[in-house]
């Protein structure tokens, strides 16, 4: 497991990680909003690469130790308009991310790779099935949603949670991770605290930036209703949501479900959002699982 710096034709620069054995198929996790790579718990990494898989995990532009497009710099205020249904130009869309993790496959030689996304990932992992179909082998969507606005949606109190800050500097953006922390986890599968403020540690040592984050939000806000295209996808798909995600309700999840045909349901009763340690055998034995029904499957 050595970092490296993948380039793309399109110029972006996207930090990357691999885990297992090259010759075995490729599994690429994509992560949330604001979130780097190490969101990816290694010993998640490590469980999916005994499993048979060539695991690859990377900061998403703006994230971690990524291309950080400052050049195109947004405003809390602008924010503000596009949640309340403004739908100006943004910096760039979840098609762009997604083209992101085309361009990591590509840059890497890698034909096709079962594709897992998390939250927002979860979203860029849907378009790139619908978009890139053939560069998907499956799909697993974790704690999403399909982006029609009558599903999925976030609990009122979080309002404003994600442009929240604890202070300035290291010490306010750990302060503000724990309060979210604690505002989106549940407490029968949260992190002990000491765990979640390590790692608010290495995320802002990584290159955490409240821009970033905004040009995600903005990617989000505008993304279209896939519900349609995902009726057209047609690699093996598992859907996995928490039944008690404040972030994003467990409607989202369920509608990314019917929505794609064969798709299966892992829904988690208590769960909130995020991917529990004491789960992480399960999930990786479901992913595994989903992958096998492709035609590539796995050892």
């Amino acid at each position: 497991m050595t970092e490296r710096l993948a380039t793309l034709d399109s110029g972006i620069t996207l930090a990357y990680e691999t885990f297992g054995d090259a010759h075995d198929p490729a599994l690429l996790l994509i992560m949330g909003l604001g979130c780097p790579m190490n969101w990816w718990r290694t010993g998640f990494c490590e469980e999916l690469a005994a499993r048979g898989f060539h695991v690859i995990r990377y900061d998403n532009r703006d994230t971690g130790r990524s291309t950080r497009l400052d050049d195109r710099p947004v405003t809390r205020r602008q924010v503000a308009a596009t949640a309340a249904g403004s739908r100006r130009h943004v910096p760039y869309t979840l098609s762009d991310l997604a083209d992101d993790a085309v361009g990591l496959l590509d840059a890497l030689g890698i034909d096709a790779a079962h594709v897992v996304g998390q939250s927002m990932g979860g979203m860029v992992a849907q378009t790139m099935a619908i978009e890139h179909p053939d560069r998907v082998l499956s799909l697993t969507s974790i704690m999403s949603t399909t982006g029609r606005r009558t599903v999925g949606w976030q609990h009122p109190r979080l309002a404003g949670m994600l442009l929240a800050t604890g202070g300035v500097g290291e010490d306010g953006y750990v302060r503000q991770s724990m309060r979210s922390a604690r505002a989106i986890s549940s407490r029968l599968y949260g992190l002990p605290p000491a765990a979640v403020e390590e790692r608010a540690h290495e995320t802002y040592g990584r290159g955490w930036s409240i821009q970033g984050t905004m040009r995600h939000m903005l990617a989000v806000m505008t993304q279209p209703d896939r519900t349609r295209a995902l009726g057209d996808v047609r690699v093996p798909t598992l859907v996995i949501h928490g039944g008690a995600d404040r972030m994003v309700d467990s409607s989202g999840g369920r509608a990314t479900a019917a929505a794609v045909p064969g798709a299966m349901l892992l829904m988690v009763p208590g769960m909130g959002h995020e991917i529990p340690v004491a789960l992480e055998g399960l999930f990786a034995t479901a992913i595994a699982r989903n992958a096998r029904r492709s035609h590539a499957h796995t050892r």
